[in-house]
């Protein structure tokens, strides 16, 4: 890491760069020299450290080798080996899936084997001889005196390998490299030519169906290679399930050997195209930098003022996590393996795949339409696109798959929120999909049309409760889309749906409950405890989860006092230290856990109840406590954009609670002064007067000069651009906020 730190001080001279047309002055430093892309790669966080670009389809990343929940982004930073780097990763779920296409350099110097990594060629390696920033990983492969470097472009992942002199210098290309849930399934490798190589890889795992088809091009011919199927050797091409290619050179002292690996899940012509739009020779620098143009680009749309440096590492670390995902999933031509198994095209947009939907919907998408707007069209019709494929939205799609993790049709609440921000797409198209999945006879909606609730079932992952609660609010974003486009019958239809979460609430318990089939509440009910009836989480965490209706379920709690002392208590209640908390509760405070998703919108639940400033000192403490500028800085799985996400909205002062109502809730902000850099020219500044650690509370807000008399704001008032001015005290003031304005139910903000 001291690299990290080495590179974090240098100061570049003022230059100006073009984004979106507009020539935009660079501050003194790079931004990009802030972002610390090992936060993550210890502890929960299972992110990766690798290079990338944003959004992406090559994920180019070091592979410990050794299997495991810790190293489910393939890269484990308490490890102290590396077997090589493969060409895509996964970032921050808890799904050990694709590392595809592992390459790994060696020589005479070292040959050792442990079965730890399945016999696979391995390296040790120190993280003082390690660095990486947006774009750009390296490392010295000790055991080898190989010094790697990896950038890449959209589609390509480009290598850089510094030999020292050896006579049997080889690089390895392995296609039977598999990791976790991963499986290859079928695998081809050809030569074109003595500097080139093609083939595919076909896998399962968590995503059934995987398909990358690559082309591989050397800066230096090879003078020979050895091919295997299995552990046996062969010529090639060569075709199975486990093959593998071995090029090899004599190498002088200092001597580099580029890669470049071009993708695509369509075709070998698709693979090829990548190589050949996205490159045209082998400067690898030229790559590099590019990669971290774009980069600094995309980080330029948010300027932070404070004079607390891991802050700024922080915050600019999550607006890098946040683009990790979706990745792209069509080639240059548009191509690409589609959920339906065909190979489909995408015509007038980019496919995207990778939609943790589960997680995402809550803030990692509601905060592409301010800082992604040139990207959110092809992310909803990459959703849309998967509709046509199979006739249903997709629940958490990957590689052109669905894998059907986790709960709820989750990709209606980013359509809908897309549709009323006035994102352009085929509106009768979304809506039919939208209620399309919202009717189908899967999943337990038939059970739910039926019964208005799920019931307790045999499942290890049933749900109930969960469930019941995700469709219910999924049920109101169909509702306030039908209402939009006049279709009466069914807006009375979804928005009743949307009330089912009534059906689970006990009056008696004040607890929203499991019931079977036939209406009877499950006794006996511990609410902090971890069951089947509630995903990842227990009834205290899914309690508030009725974002469409917060005022309904403070009136069935008994009013703001009871609604208070229950939410205060969530904050309060300390598991036991005999109390089993399963892998997922972890962040905890009391027992809100904020490594985990469900919990993510609850300390913005005050506000509704006349007592802001709780809001205000629990978003600070979250965000002071729970993300750190150093390798276990996530206190949970990442979640492909989400964490990063909550951490973004909440420390510039606001927070989607209802993501498809158009509005943000408001707490204290986390820096002096922040500038969002908009499209058309725009600016939206937020200003905290009197800022500093001690002022956490908030004592007057205004907005373009005018008081704001509500404790939101909308996403158009953010969209005109304009400042949002705070005045910060030490003392919290609630007596602002007694009669201030609420979100309207059953409204969408425009």
């Amino acid at each position: 890491m001291k690299a990290f730190y080495l590179y974090g001080i240098v100061i570049i001279s003022l230059y100006s760069c073009k984004q979106e047309g507009i020539e935009r002055k660079l501050p003194e430093r790079y931004l990009t020299s802030y972002v610390n892309t090992f936060i993550g790669t210890d502890g929960p966080g299972n992110t990766y450290p690798g290079a990338t670009v944003p959004f992406g389809m090559v994920q180019l990343s070091p592979d410990i080798g050794i299997p495991g929940w810790d190293r489910i982004a393939g890269y484990y930073y308490k490890d102290s080996i590396i077997s090589g780097f493969s060409h895509t990763h996964l970032t921050g779920t808890g799904a050990g899936d694709l590392y595809d296409i592992l390459v790994m350099p060696t020589n005479s110097r070292f040959s050792k084997k442990i079965e730890a990594n399945n016999y696979k060629p391995f390296s040790k390696y120190s993280h003082d001889r390690e660095f990486a920033s947006p774009g750009y990983y390296t490392v010295d492969l000790l055991d080898y005196g190989i010094k790697a470097e990896l950038t890449t472009t959209n589609r390509v992942g480009i290598h850089r390998y510094t030999f020292p002199k050896d006579t049997t210098t080889e690089i390895h290309i392995d296609l039977g490299y598999a990791l976790n849930w991963d499986k290859a399934t079928d695998t081809f490798i050809e030569k074109v030519n003595d500097s080139t190589i093609q083939g595919y890889r076909m896998s399962t795992g968590w995503a059934k169906d995987q398909r990358i088809y690559f082309v591989m091009q050397f800066s230096k011919p090879f003078k020979s290679y050895k091919a295997f199927k299995g552990s046996k050797t062969t010529s090639l091409p060569v075709q199975g399930t486990d093959t593998k290619v071995i090029v090899q050179y004599n190498t002088e002292d200092n001597e580099q050997i580029i890669i470049k690996t071009g993708l695509s899940t369509a075709s070998l012509e698709g693979a090829r195209a990548s190589l050949t739009s996205e490159t045209s020779d082998f400067d690898f620098d030229k790559y590099k930098n590019n990669a971290q143009r774009i980069w600094e680009n995309e980080l330029q749309k948010i300027h932070i003022t404070s004079s607390d440096e891991d802050k700024k590492s922080i915050f600019y670390t999550m607006m890098y996590q946040s683009m990790l995902a979706p990745t792209l999933l069509s080639d240059p031509k548009g191509d690409y393996k589609g959920a339906n198994g065909t190979i489909v095209n995408a015509e007038g947009f980019n496919r995207y795949d990778t939609f943790s939907l589960w997680d995402t919907f809550r803030a990692a998408h509601p905060l592409y339409t301010i800082i992604q707007s040139e990207k959110v069209p092809d992310m909803i019709e990459s959703i849309l696109a998967h509709y046509k494929e199979t006739e249903l939205l997709p629940v958490w799609s990957m590689q052109g798959n669905e894998t059907n993790m986790m709960i709820g049709y989750h990709a209606v609440p980013v359509i809908v929120d897309a549709y009323f921000k006035g994102f352009s797409f085929d509106a009768e198209l979304a809506y039919n999909a939208c209620k399309k999945s919202a009717m189908v006879d899967d999943r337990q909606i038939d059970i739910y049309k039926d019964l208005g609730y799920i019931p307790t079932g045999e499942h290890h992952e049933n749900w109930s409760v969960s469930k019941t609660m995700e469709y219910a609010y999924d049920d109101w974003c169909i509702a306030m889309f039908a209402k939009d486009l006049g279709k009466e019958e069914d807006y009375k239809y979804f928005l009743k749906r949307s009330e089912n979460w009534k059906n689970l609430y006990n009056k008696k318990t004040s607890w929203l409950q499991p019931k079977d089939s036939i209406g009877q509440f499950i006794e006996p009910f511990i609410p902090k405890e971890y069951t089947a009836y509630f995903c990842e989480s227990n009834a205290w965490q899914y309690y508030w989860f009725v974002p469409q209706d917060i005022q309904g379920l403070i009136e069935e709690t008994g009013g703001k006092e009871r609604f208070t002392q229950k939410l205060d208590s969530m904050f309060s209640y300390d598991p036991e230290p005999e109390d089993k908390l399963p892998i997922f509760s972890t962040g905890m405070i009391g027992q809100y856990a904020h490594g985990n998703e469900p919990s993510h919108h609850v300390a913005y639940l005050y506000n509704y109840v006349d007592q802001p400033s709780k809001t205000q000192e629990l978003t600070r403490r979250i965000l002071k406590g729970q993300y750190k500028n150093e390798p276990n800085g996530h206190c949970g799985n990442e979640d492909c954009g989400q964490m990063s996400s909550w951490y973004i909205f909440s420390s510039l002062g606001f927070y989607p609670v209802n993501p498809a109502q158009g509005i943000y809730h408001i707490s204290s902000p986390l820096f002096e002064k922040v500038e969002i850099n908009l499209p058309s020219e725009k600016t939206f500044q937020i200003i905290a007067k009197g800022f500093s650690e001690e002022n956490k509370y908030i004592n007057k807000i205004t907005l373009n000069g005018k008081p704001l008399k509500r404790i939101f704001i909308t996403h158009r008032e953010i969209m005109n651009g304009g400042i949002l001015e705070f005045e910060m005290s030490q003392t919290a003031n609630d007596s602002l906020y007694k009669k201030t304005e609420l979100p309207k139910p059953n409204k969408i903000y425009q």
